[in-house]
């Protein structure tokens, strides 16, 4: 029951990573005008970084009794989705809102390099779990 239940949280932090960095993020920005888009990406992302932090700290929990790799990989997907969360996404926001576009290019590239990253150790996890 409890890695049934593993399985099922890790494919929906996986899914909804995969769902968030590349269909609402990209809906956004091709159905919405720029002065909408960025405000409601703005306002989403922090909901989905604590699903994130939630989801792989859930994740960890149910697959420690078997796996403590695959708890560590969910693990350091909750640890770095805080600083992403709390220091990088505000960053990123004040280079925007301060008209610094290398600055928002880099910091933005660092965010997208850590989505990616998760969403590739929850792909591993999820692999791993079915097999």
């Amino acid at each position: 029951m409890l890695e049934s239940l593993a399985v099922l949280v890790c494919a929906l932090l996986f899914g909804a990573m995969v769902l968030y960095s590349f269909g609402f993020a990209a809906f956004i920005f091709t159905t919405l005008p720029s002065e909408l888009a960025g405000p409601t990406i703005r306002r989403a992302f922090p909901h989905f970084y604590l699903f994130v932090l939630v989801t792989s700290a859930i994740g960890t929990l149910l697959v420690w009794p078997d796996s403590t790799m695959n708890a560590a990989l969910l693990g350091f997907i909750a640890l770095t989705t805080i600083p992403n969360r709390q220091l990088l996404m505000p960053a990123i926001n004040r280079a925007t809102d301060s008209g610094q576009k290398s600055r928002f290019k880099m910091l933005h590239g660092l965010s997208v390099l850590l989505t990616l990253v998760h969403i590739g150790l929850a792909a591993t996890v999820l692999v791993r779990l079915a097999s």
